[in-house]
């Protein structure tokens, strides 16, 4: 017998479980509370069901999507050990993003009887491995040696989070000359869309009906599915405004607040400022989200929180003041390094309340004590926000919430109301001339990519501002696409009663507590006199969050239903805005509110049926 099957009734053992026996589709879908990284012997629904279609299919190529937290890499290496057993493929390759994962992916596989070389580098393999793991900057730089390996004996190659084979247009055709020659090929990713329209290797395209190409999933598992059956845990996001002032590099001082409407550029400015170490909002933020672990560890003694900075001089700043708050040191992962990945897994495996990282921690890395985080990056894409986000859903047992703290900017509220949606990688995406729809995605993910990364992350345009100083205010709760609460300063009662919401709540107790504490706030601030309202006294979903260029839209199009309506009745414009603004309330509709806009676009369209 090959060397390589010394072991062979290691290896197939959970899947001669999971892959014959039919009984495993009526477990629980939860079953068991956790199951990470190859650890468990049945498999979740969706992990047999998937296994079921590639068993049946027999596919060359096959892209798994399941969100944040589903457990793919348990998927993934019972799939190889059918393969290994089945001698469908004699080899494995993992390709991982990070050096960290690399370690982990073998840690995993060794715990079902597949042993993977993490530290390969060149060279025969030594025949007590399976295989190895590389990351897509390794096979970049050596794809030659890569397909030598894969053409001398059938392999498998796992791609994890297959997008990042899209990273550049080298780490692709790298992929495509070294691994081309597999017998078998798995791609998996939690998140499959991106923000270019770079082509992911190995991964099937087909036009939608707008003759766009879209990504092609074999089994898709998202996160709202994940949710109902209690594989991930809910996520509460809690998001803070504030008075924000900065000088320009003209020298102009400028003064705004998070989540009133303002331009792109104001926005991006604002939020750097209110993340900047020198203001009162993020110590303030930091300081309520440990009140919420706090909470939290009440019920999960041993969750931890994570902080995910900009640049490694914020990520020391806010270490010092977790510190300050705590009187406790938090653990800090500034690269992606050997001792860094030492610390995130003594972290891990630790009691340690915080940990404070530079966007290493935010994808991947499998920490599922985590359960509260605090966002403090001005990284603005969607794909960076989902893998972010899923550091913290990995559900460990049921009734486990998670909690993350944003800062009151449109486009980070309006990724965490789209939590469940489904996003597909989309080719020959339509881009107008002039348009710039998506000039500011771009232009921040290839910031991502570049300056972050550096000893100071410090790229031009942090130059072009300076900021003065910044204050924290408790905006609102987002919950299941919900918005919830009144605004309240940092340390009062009305903040008090959002963050100690209990740790362990079922889904549908979370909206109900949500509820009961906005309608306490809304009946306390009633009976307040009413020179004692210092802050807008509103629900949440009465203010909404919008940018400079929504409202405008809102303005054009109601002034678009006046004029015609003023071509219905030969009113004149004047007239149609004034009885507007008496059935409706407010003022001009140059200083009126988003909801006051959409009350008279209502009213108008009333008239009009």
């Amino acid at each position: 017998m090959s060397p390589l099957f010394s072991d062979a009734t290691e290896v197939h053992a959970p899947v001669r479980q999971a892959a014959g026996a039919p009984g495993s589709h009526h477990l629980s879908p939860a079953f068991p509370g956790r199951a990470p990284w190859g650890t468990a012997g049945k498999l979740r629904a969706w992990q047999q069901g998937a296994l079921d279609t590639y068993i049946e299919k027999q596919p060359r190529d096959f892209l798994a999507v399941a969100t944040p937290g589903a457990g793919k890499t348990t998927f993934a290496l019972t799939l190889a050990s059918y393969l290994l057993h089945n001698h469908l493929v004699q080899q494995i390759t993992v390709v991982a993003p990070t050096e960290h994962l690399k370690k982990q992916w073998a840690e995993a596989a060794a715990r079902i009887g597949i042993r993977l070389d993490p530290a390969y580098s060149s060279g025969p393999l030594s025949k007590e491995y399976h295989g190895i793991v590389v990351t897509y900057a390794g096979v970049g730089v050596n794809p030659m040696l890569h397909r030598n390996r894969t053409e001398a004996r059938k392999t498998l190659v796992i791609m994890d989070e297959i997008h990042h084979a899209g990273d550049s247009k080298s780490w692709g055709e790298a992929c495509f000359e070294a691994f081309e020659p597999a017998a078998r090929r798995l791609a998996l990713t939690g998140t499959p869309f991106r923000s270019d329209t770079n082509p992911i290797p190995f991964v099937q395209y087909a036009q939608d009906t707008d003759g766009l190409r879209k990504s092609v999933a074999d089994y898709t598992y998202g996160y709202g599915h994940a949710l109902a059956d209690h594989v991930v845990r809910p996520v509460i996001f809690l998001s803070y405004s504030g008075n924000m002032r900065w000088r320009t590099k003209s020298g102009d001082e400028l003064e705004a607040r998070l989540g009133e409407p303002m331009t792109k550029d104001l926005i991006a400015q604002a939020w750097r400022t209110a993340l900047a170490p020198q203001g009162e909002w993020i110590p303030n933020v930091l300081r309520a989200a440990d009140k919420r672990l706090t909470e939290v560890r009440k019920a999960i003694p041993d969750a931890g929180g994570l902080v995910i900075a900009t640049d490694q001089n914020a990520a020391r700043a806010y270490a010092k003041m977790i510190r300050e708050i705590t009187g406790k040191g938090a653990v800090l992962v500034l690269s992606d390094e050997a001792e860094a990945s030492q610390r995130i897994s003594d972290f891990s495996d630790g009691d340690d309340r915080w940990m404070v990282a530079v966007r290493m921690v935010s994808e991947g890395v499998d920490v599922p004590r985590l359960a509260v985080g605090v966002y403090a990056t001005s990284i603005s894409t969607p794909l960076f926000f989902a893998q972010a986000v899923g550091r913290f859903v990995r559900a460990r047992k049921r009734g486990e919430t998670a909690s993350v703290f944003l800062p009151s900017v449109p486009m980070l509220l309006g990724f965490a109301n789209e939590m469940e949606l489904q996003r597909d990688h989309v080719l020959d995406r339509p881009k107008k001339e002039g348009d710039g729809l998506f000039d500011e995605e771009d232009r921040l993910l290839a910031e991502a990519e570049r300056a972050n990364d550096g000893p100071d992350g410090a790229g031009g345009e942090e130059l072009s501002y300076e900021a003065l100083g910044s204050d924290a205010v408790f905006d609102r709760v987002l919950y299941n696409a919900m918005e919830f609460g009144m605004q309240a300063h940092p340390g009062s009662e009305e903040e008090e009663e959002y963050l100690g919401i209990p740790g362990l709540l079922e889904p549908d107790q979370v909206h109900m507590l949500l509820q009961k504490r906005q309608h306490r706030q809304i009946q306390r601030s009633r009976s307040k006199p009413a020179e004692e309202a210092d802050l807008l006294e509103l629900p949440a979903e009465q203010r909404p969050v919008v940018t400079h260029q929504e409202l405008r839209e809102l303005r054009k199009e109601l002034n678009g239903l006046v004029a015609a309506w003023h071509h219905r009745t030969n009113q004149p414009h004047g007239t149609i805005h004034n009885e507007l603004r008496r059935q409706c309330g407010g003022p001009l509709t140059a200083q009126a509110t988003v909801n006051q806009l959409k009350a008279r676009i209502a009213k108008v369209k009333e008239w009009a049926h």
